[in-house]
């Protein structure tokens, strides 16, 4: 049975993603509660979304700290202060210390445009798109102390259109990550997440189903 978990969600831009939370937590689709928004940018407009929902919100300026530990210092004892044990990383521009990692082991969650280990870093759909990829998509990790390296939860497939660019791509791929952020969010209230080693290990949950999928399509054979 799920429990109710406790949130802390560090964004830098839009918050779209946040948004797609806050609107299933909402909609009794995700047993979890926002306890606060911290962002490292006072003109994020994810800390609009937030005063729209009655959401805390922190703004940790970066710029007046000595080292990134002593910022992810302030982090850590900012989310903790709010009773926090899961940490989802909405597009936040920082890369955060094994500091704050260990402080939240296994309790650090992110999502990237694109199908992980492929394309990690920033601007991951452009990446794949002038790659030439034909099908490109989006994952949700745990955090570690590499660059989108973490253990993968769940990823979503999105096939890549002769005729697409890289913005109609880019805006395929966001859907999904809407679809998905909460979904790992759930699993993890659930109880259903197991870290072994790289893997994270499902429990008690549908194995996927349907055919391999080819781009372009495979006839006659």
């Amino acid at each position: 049975m799920a429990r109710i978990v406790n949130l802390g969600v560090l964004v830098s831009g839009s918050g779209s993603n946040l948004q797609s939370i806050i609107d299933n937590i909402e909609r009794g689709t995700l047993p979890a509660q926002i306890r606060i928004i911290v962002s490292n940018n006072p003109g994020a407009f994810a800390l609009e979304r937030a005063k729209k929902h009655g959401i805390p919100t922190a703004v940790i300026e970066h710029a007046g700290f000595a080292s990134r530990e002593d910022y992810d210092r302030k982090l850590v004892d900012t989310l903790m202060d709010n009773g926090v044990e899961l940490v989802v990383l909405a597009g936040f521009m920082r890369v955060l210390s094994p500091f704050f990692l260990r402080s939240f082991p296994a309790r650090v969650m992110n999502i990237h445009p694109a199908l992980l280990p492929s394309f990690p870093g920033t601007h991951g759909q452009k990446q794949a798109f002038d790659y030439g990829v034909k099908f490109s998509g989006c994952t949700v990790h745990f955090a570690d102390e590499g660059v989108d390296t973490g253990p993968i939860i769940i990823q979503a497939v999105v096939p890549v259109c002769d005729t697409d660019t890289e913005e109609t791509l880019s805006q395929r791929i966001l859907k999904e990550e809407h679809r998905i952020y909460p979904q790992a969010i759930r699993l993890y209230a659930e109880g259903k997440l197991r870290v072994e080693g790289r893997k994270v290990r499902v429990l008690d949950h549908p194995q996927p189903e349907g055919s391999p999928r080819h781009n372009p399509p495979v006839t006659n054979f």
